[in-house]
Protein backbone atom coordinates (compact mmCIF):
# COMPACT_ATOMS: atom_id res chain seq x y z
CA UNK A 1 0.00 0.00 0.00
CA UNK A 2 2.93 2.63 0.84
CA UNK A 3 4.45 1.95 -2.43
CA UNK A 4 1.20 2.66 -3.82
CA UNK A 5 0.52 5.74 -2.21
CA UNK A 6 4.37 6.79 -3.58
CA UNK A 7 3.37 6.07 -6.80
CA UNK A 8 0.36 8.72 -6.78
CA UNK A 9 2.06 11.02 -5.32
CA UNK A 10 5.08 10.79 -8.03
CA UNK A 11 2.91 10.90 -11.01
CA UNK A 12 0.34 13.61 -9.91
CA UNK A 13 2.24 16.68 -10.21
CA UNK A 14 3.13 15.79 -13.51
CA UNK A 15 0.24 17.07 -15.54
CA UNK A 16 2.02 16.21 -19.02
CA UNK A 17 3.26 12.78 -19.66
CA UNK A 18 6.46 12.12 -21.34
CA UNK A 19 6.91 9.77 -24.07
CA UNK A 20 9.02 6.82 -24.39
CA UNK A 21 11.41 7.96 -27.53
CA UNK A 22 14.89 8.34 -27.53
CA UNK A 23 16.59 11.73 -26.74
CA UNK A 24 18.27 12.54 -29.50
CA UNK A 25 14.67 12.56 -31.36
CA UNK A 26 13.67 15.40 -28.81
CA UNK A 27 17.05 17.19 -29.77
CA UNK A 28 16.84 16.96 -33.55
CA UNK A 29 13.06 18.15 -33.87
CA UNK A 30 14.51 20.99 -31.27
CA UNK A 31 16.82 22.47 -33.23
CA UNK A 32 15.35 21.97 -36.68
CA UNK A 33 11.95 24.19 -35.04
CA UNK A 34 14.72 26.24 -33.93
CA UNK A 35 16.68 26.68 -37.01
CA UNK A 36 13.04 27.48 -38.31
CA UNK A 37 12.04 30.01 -35.87
CA UNK A 38 15.35 31.79 -36.42
CA UNK A 39 14.99 32.06 -40.05
CA UNK A 40 10.71 32.93 -40.21
CA UNK A 41 11.44 35.97 -37.88
CA UNK A 42 14.52 36.94 -39.90
CA UNK A 43 13.16 36.54 -43.35
CA UNK A 44 9.50 38.23 -42.38
CA UNK A 45 10.90 41.02 -40.53
CA UNK A 46 13.07 41.80 -43.83
CA UNK A 47 9.40 41.31 -45.78
CA UNK A 48 7.71 43.61 -43.46
CA UNK A 49 10.84 46.17 -43.60
CA UNK A 50 11.12 46.28 -47.30
CA UNK A 51 7.62 46.62 -48.35
CA UNK A 52 6.77 49.25 -46.24
CA UNK A 53 10.24 51.36 -47.26
CA UNK A 54 10.36 51.14 -50.51
CA UNK A 55 8.09 53.45 -52.20
CA UNK A 56 7.44 51.21 -55.44
CA UNK A 57 5.98 48.23 -52.94
CA UNK A 58 3.95 50.56 -50.92
CA UNK A 59 0.62 49.81 -52.41
CA UNK A 60 -2.24 49.02 -50.82
CA UNK A 61 -2.16 45.58 -52.44
CA UNK A 62 0.79 44.82 -50.94
CA UNK A 63 -0.67 45.56 -47.42
CA UNK A 64 -1.83 41.96 -47.84
CA UNK A 65 1.44 40.58 -48.47
CA UNK A 66 2.75 42.65 -45.22
CA UNK A 67 0.14 41.12 -43.25
CA UNK A 68 1.03 37.56 -44.28
CA UNK A 69 4.68 38.05 -43.43
CA UNK A 70 3.51 39.74 -39.96
CA UNK A 71 1.34 36.89 -39.23
CA UNK A 72 4.75 34.49 -40.32
CA UNK A 73 6.68 36.43 -37.87
CA UNK A 74 4.33 35.84 -34.88
CA UNK A 75 3.94 32.49 -35.47
CA UNK A 76 7.63 31.96 -35.39
CA UNK A 77 8.14 33.95 -32.55
CA UNK A 78 5.43 32.20 -30.64
CA UNK A 79 5.92 28.66 -31.56
CA UNK A 80 9.64 27.84 -32.23
CA UNK A 81 11.36 29.17 -28.79
CA UNK A 82 8.93 27.23 -26.41
CA UNK A 83 8.89 23.96 -29.09
CA UNK A 84 12.76 24.51 -28.78
CA UNK A 85 12.75 24.67 -24.71
CA UNK A 86 10.14 22.08 -24.43
CA UNK A 87 11.94 19.81 -26.61
CA UNK A 88 14.95 19.74 -24.26
CA UNK A 89 12.94 18.82 -21.22
CA UNK A 90 11.13 16.08 -23.13
CA UNK A 91 8.44 17.15 -21.90
CA UNK A 92 5.87 20.96 -22.01
CA UNK A 93 7.30 22.07 -19.02
CA UNK A 94 4.88 25.70 -18.91
CA UNK A 95 1.90 23.98 -17.43
CA UNK A 96 -1.75 24.03 -18.61
CA UNK A 97 -2.48 27.77 -19.53
CA UNK A 98 0.96 28.08 -21.13
CA UNK A 99 -0.28 25.10 -23.14
CA UNK A 100 -3.51 26.71 -24.46
CA UNK A 101 -2.27 29.81 -25.13
CA UNK A 102 0.89 28.71 -27.31
CA UNK A 103 -1.93 26.24 -29.17
CA UNK A 104 -4.20 29.56 -29.59
CA UNK A 105 -1.05 30.88 -30.83
CA UNK A 106 -0.42 28.70 -33.31
CA UNK A 107 -4.24 28.44 -34.70
CA UNK A 108 -5.02 31.87 -34.93
CA UNK A 109 -2.02 32.97 -36.86
CA UNK A 110 -1.48 29.81 -38.94
CA UNK A 111 -5.56 30.61 -39.47
CA UNK A 112 -4.80 34.27 -40.59
CA UNK A 113 -1.95 33.42 -42.85
CA UNK A 114 -4.20 30.69 -44.54
CA UNK A 115 -6.94 33.27 -44.96
CA UNK A 116 -4.66 35.94 -46.17
CA UNK A 117 -3.23 33.92 -48.83
CA UNK A 118 -6.78 33.74 -50.06
CA UNK A 119 -7.52 37.45 -49.81
CA UNK A 120 -3.99 38.02 -51.76
CA UNK A 121 -5.60 35.31 -54.81
CA UNK A 122 -9.09 36.98 -54.69
CA UNK A 123 -7.47 40.16 -55.30
CA UNK A 124 -4.72 38.82 -58.27
CA UNK A 125 -7.74 37.69 -60.12
CA UNK A 126 -9.45 40.70 -59.45
CA UNK A 127 -6.19 42.77 -60.81
CA UNK A 128 -6.19 40.55 -63.79
CA UNK A 129 -10.00 39.65 -64.57
CA UNK A 130 -11.97 43.19 -64.20
CA UNK A 131 -9.05 45.42 -64.56
CA UNK A 132 -11.39 48.29 -65.72
CA UNK A 133 -13.74 48.19 -62.90
CA UNK A 134 -10.13 48.53 -60.84
CA UNK A 135 -8.44 50.91 -62.69
CA UNK A 136 -7.41 52.81 -59.79
CA UNK A 137 -6.46 49.59 -58.11
CA UNK A 138 -7.99 48.63 -54.87
CA UNK A 139 -8.22 51.17 -51.99
CA UNK A 140 -6.49 51.43 -49.07
CA UNK A 141 -9.51 51.35 -46.71
CA UNK A 142 -11.20 48.47 -48.45
CA UNK A 143 -7.71 46.53 -48.22
CA UNK A 144 -7.83 47.16 -44.50
CA UNK A 145 -11.17 45.84 -43.99
CA UNK A 146 -10.77 42.98 -45.53
CA UNK A 147 -7.60 42.33 -43.46
CA UNK A 148 -9.54 43.30 -40.46
CA UNK A 149 -12.25 40.52 -41.38
CA UNK A 150 -9.66 38.39 -41.75
CA UNK A 151 -7.88 38.68 -38.62
CA UNK A 152 -11.61 38.74 -36.79
CA UNK A 153 -12.53 35.12 -39.26
CA UNK A 154 -9.76 33.95 -37.39
CA UNK A 155 -9.96 35.30 -33.97
CA UNK A 156 -13.58 33.37 -34.42
CA UNK A 157 -11.94 29.84 -35.54
CA UNK A 158 -9.44 29.64 -32.71
CA UNK A 159 -11.35 30.68 -29.47
CA UNK A 160 -13.94 28.46 -29.33
CA UNK A 161 -11.43 25.15 -27.78
CA UNK A 162 -11.61 28.07 -24.88
CA UNK A 163 -15.12 27.41 -24.44
CA UNK A 164 -15.48 23.61 -24.52
CA UNK A 165 -15.97 22.88 -28.32
CA UNK A 166 -12.85 21.18 -28.78
CA UNK A 167 -10.07 21.80 -26.62
CA UNK A 168 -5.88 23.00 -26.58
CA UNK A 169 -3.99 20.18 -25.42
CA UNK A 170 -0.39 18.64 -26.08
CA UNK A 171 0.51 16.36 -29.14
CA UNK A 172 2.83 14.33 -30.78
CA UNK A 173 6.11 13.87 -28.41
CA UNK A 174 4.17 16.10 -26.16
CA UNK A 175 6.20 18.88 -26.40
CA UNK A 176 4.08 21.30 -28.02
CA UNK A 177 0.04 21.76 -28.04
CA UNK A 178 -2.63 22.09 -30.83
CA UNK A 179 -6.38 21.57 -31.02
CA UNK A 180 -7.56 18.14 -29.47
CA UNK A 181 -7.86 16.33 -32.45
CA UNK A 182 -7.23 12.97 -31.10
CA UNK A 183 -10.34 12.23 -28.77
CA UNK A 184 -13.58 9.89 -30.77
CA UNK A 185 -16.12 13.07 -29.13
CA UNK A 186 -18.98 14.17 -31.34
CA UNK A 187 -17.99 17.78 -30.20
CA UNK A 188 -13.75 17.27 -30.91
CA UNK A 189 -14.99 15.86 -34.16
CA UNK A 190 -17.62 18.39 -35.35
CA UNK A 191 -15.28 20.96 -34.79
CA UNK A 192 -12.37 19.43 -36.66
CA UNK A 193 -14.00 18.74 -39.67
CA UNK A 194 -15.84 22.32 -39.54
CA UNK A 195 -12.30 23.65 -38.93
CA UNK A 196 -10.28 22.15 -41.91
CA UNK A 197 -13.87 23.17 -44.06
CA UNK A 198 -13.95 26.49 -43.32
CA UNK A 199 -10.35 27.31 -42.87
CA UNK A 200 -8.54 24.85 -45.54
CA UNK A 201 -10.78 23.02 -47.91
CA UNK A 202 -13.15 25.88 -49.21
CA UNK A 203 -10.24 28.86 -49.17
CA UNK A 204 -8.20 26.26 -51.01
CA UNK A 205 -10.96 25.89 -53.64
CA UNK A 206 -11.83 29.53 -53.53
CA UNK A 207 -7.54 29.82 -54.07
CA UNK A 208 -8.05 27.42 -57.51
CA UNK A 209 -11.53 29.11 -58.58
CA UNK A 210 -9.17 32.34 -59.00
CA UNK A 211 -6.16 30.89 -60.58
CA UNK A 212 -8.23 29.34 -62.74
CA UNK A 213 -10.13 32.27 -63.90
CA UNK A 214 -6.29 34.22 -64.28
CA UNK A 215 -5.09 31.45 -66.58
CA UNK A 216 -8.06 31.93 -68.79
CA UNK A 217 -7.80 35.26 -69.07
CA UNK A 218 -4.06 35.43 -69.62
CA UNK A 219 -4.22 32.10 -72.46
CA UNK A 220 -7.10 34.47 -74.03
CA UNK A 221 -5.06 38.17 -73.87
CA UNK A 222 -2.47 35.62 -75.39
CA UNK A 223 -4.12 34.73 -78.23
CA UNK A 224 -5.67 38.23 -78.78
CA UNK A 225 -1.87 39.30 -79.38
CA UNK A 226 -0.79 37.20 -81.76
CA UNK A 227 -4.15 38.38 -83.43
CA UNK A 228 -3.62 42.14 -83.58
CA UNK A 229 -0.29 43.49 -83.29
CA UNK A 230 -0.53 47.64 -82.46
CA UNK A 231 0.96 49.50 -79.59
CA UNK A 232 -1.61 49.98 -77.20
CA UNK A 233 -2.63 46.32 -77.60
CA UNK A 234 1.39 45.57 -76.89
CA UNK A 235 0.86 48.12 -73.65
CA UNK A 236 -2.11 46.32 -72.09
CA UNK A 237 -0.44 42.92 -73.13
CA UNK A 238 2.66 43.85 -71.19
CA UNK A 239 0.83 45.01 -68.04
CA UNK A 240 -0.90 42.05 -68.06
CA UNK A 241 2.19 40.18 -68.00
CA UNK A 242 3.51 42.12 -65.09
CA UNK A 243 0.85 40.67 -63.34
CA UNK A 244 0.93 37.49 -64.56
CA UNK A 245 4.52 37.47 -62.88
CA UNK A 246 3.24 38.75 -59.44
CA UNK A 247 0.31 35.94 -59.58
CA UNK A 248 2.93 33.25 -60.05
CA UNK A 249 4.67 34.54 -56.83
CA UNK A 250 1.67 34.79 -55.13
CA UNK A 251 0.74 30.87 -56.46
CA UNK A 252 4.85 29.87 -55.52
CA UNK A 253 3.78 31.46 -51.70
CA UNK A 254 0.26 29.35 -51.47
CA UNK A 255 1.66 25.99 -53.08
CA UNK A 256 4.00 25.68 -50.75
CA UNK A 257 2.01 26.67 -47.84
CA UNK A 258 -0.52 24.39 -49.03
CA UNK A 259 2.05 21.33 -49.19
CA UNK A 260 3.16 22.53 -45.61
CA UNK A 261 -0.01 21.79 -44.06
CA UNK A 262 -0.89 18.67 -45.80
CA UNK A 263 0.74 16.14 -43.80
CA UNK A 264 -0.67 17.82 -40.88
CA UNK A 265 -4.11 17.86 -42.02
CA UNK A 266 -4.16 14.37 -43.09
CA UNK A 267 -2.84 13.53 -39.49
CA UNK A 268 -5.69 15.20 -37.95
CA UNK A 269 -8.47 13.80 -40.32
CA UNK A 270 -7.20 10.27 -39.74
CA UNK A 271 -7.66 10.90 -35.91
CA UNK A 272 -11.21 12.13 -36.87
CA UNK A 273 -12.22 9.42 -38.71
CA UNK A 274 -11.51 7.05 -35.76
CA UNK A 275 -8.10 5.77 -36.73
CA UNK A 276 -6.00 7.79 -34.21
CA UNK A 277 -4.70 3.99 -33.23
CA UNK A 278 -2.48 4.18 -35.98
CA UNK A 279 -0.84 7.06 -35.50
CA UNK A 280 2.89 7.01 -33.59
CA UNK A 281 4.07 10.33 -31.73
CA UNK A 282 6.61 10.73 -34.91
CA UNK A 283 3.67 10.80 -36.94
CA UNK A 284 2.17 14.02 -34.56
CA UNK A 285 5.31 16.26 -34.23
CA UNK A 286 6.94 15.76 -37.48
CA UNK A 287 4.16 17.01 -39.71
CA UNK A 288 3.42 19.96 -36.65
CA UNK A 289 7.26 20.72 -37.48
CA UNK A 290 6.62 20.96 -41.02
CA UNK A 291 3.47 22.98 -40.27
CA UNK A 292 5.15 25.84 -38.55
CA UNK A 293 7.89 25.88 -41.11
CA UNK A 294 5.34 27.37 -43.76
CA UNK A 295 6.61 30.68 -42.27
CA UNK A 296 9.54 30.89 -44.14
CA UNK A 297 8.70 30.56 -47.20
CA UNK A 298 7.41 33.82 -47.60
CA UNK A 299 10.63 35.47 -47.53
CA UNK A 300 12.21 32.70 -49.30
CA UNK A 301 10.01 33.00 -52.45
CA UNK A 302 9.62 36.62 -52.44
CA UNK A 303 13.70 37.40 -52.26
CA UNK A 304 13.86 34.75 -54.64
CA UNK A 305 11.41 35.74 -57.48
CA UNK A 306 9.88 39.14 -56.34
CA UNK A 307 11.49 41.88 -58.99
CA UNK A 308 11.00 44.85 -57.04
CA UNK A 309 11.57 43.13 -53.72
CA UNK A 310 15.12 41.87 -54.90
Amino acid sequence: PSGHKELQTDTRPHLFPTVDVPDHAHYIIGSVILLVGVTGMLGNTLVIYVFCRSRTLRSPSNLLVVNLAVADFLMSLTQSPVFFVASLHHRWVFGELACELYAFCGALFGITSMMTLTAIAMDRCLTITRPLALRGGVSRRRVLAVLAAVWLYSLGWSLPPFFGWSAYVPEGLQTSCSWDYMSFTATVRTYTILLFAFVFFIPLALIAGCYFAIFQVVRRAGREMKRLSCGETNKAHERLRSEWRMAKVALGVILLFVLSWSPYSAVALTATAGYAHLLTPYMNSVPAVIAKASAIHNPIIYAITHPKYR
